[in-house]
């Protein structure tokens, strides 16, 4: 039995879900998410928690039980209390603004690069150089934050370009003359 499945996930007081087939929607402060599930596991709510169940131990049924729990647990998360990534931009001249809702970031490049905000992500700019991604969908927000990243990954000789804030990067020791 897979030890993240057969965990039940707990449902906090704001958060309303409703389970229609193998469709899940889950509503709460921050927003509404909406998924539909792989029809080898069932679903059911039980004294305010969420139950996840695999149909048959076939292999591909048992990779799939904690991956949707894993997934439904995310959703709950997101519309209560939402995820965010912080990145932020080394080097002489990187900066960040904003232009409307979307991103424009100059990264040495001789044109700013415009990264276009979907609907429920929101960025947040600190010092020109330290920018904040926020959103209740787990997946969008890690995916704009690594396609961000992707405009100037950072370097290992001068530890130049967009990094994320808890990342290490692994210095480099140039030539010697």
């Amino acid at each position: 039995m897979s030890r993240i499945g057969k965990l039940p996930v707990t449902i906090p007081d704001k958060v309303d879900v409703s389970i229609n087939g193998h469709e899940i929607t889950v509503k709460g402060p921050k927003g509404e998410l909406k998924d539909k599930i792989n029809e080898n596991v069932d679903l059911s709510i039980k004294d305010n928690e969420i139950i996840v169940e695999r149909r048959s131990d076939e292999k591909y049924d048992r990779s799939l039980h904690g991956l949707v729990r894993s997934l439904i647990q995310n959703m709950v998360i997101g519309v209560s209390e939402g995820y965010e990534k912080k990145l932020e931009m080394v080097g002489v001249g990187y900066n960040a603004k904003l232009k409307g809702s979307d991103l424009e970031i100059e990264a040495g490049y001789s044109h700013p690069v415009i990264i276009k905000a979907p609907e429920d992500i929101s960025f947040n700019i600190e010092k020109n150089n330290k920018i904040t991604i926020s959103g209740i969908d787990k997946q969008e927000v890690g995916d704009l934050a690594a396609k961000i990243r992707d405009v100037r990954k950072p370097e290992p000789y001068k530890g130049k370009g967009i990094k994320y804030i808890d990342e290490h990067i692994r210095r480099k020791v140039g030539k010697t003359g």
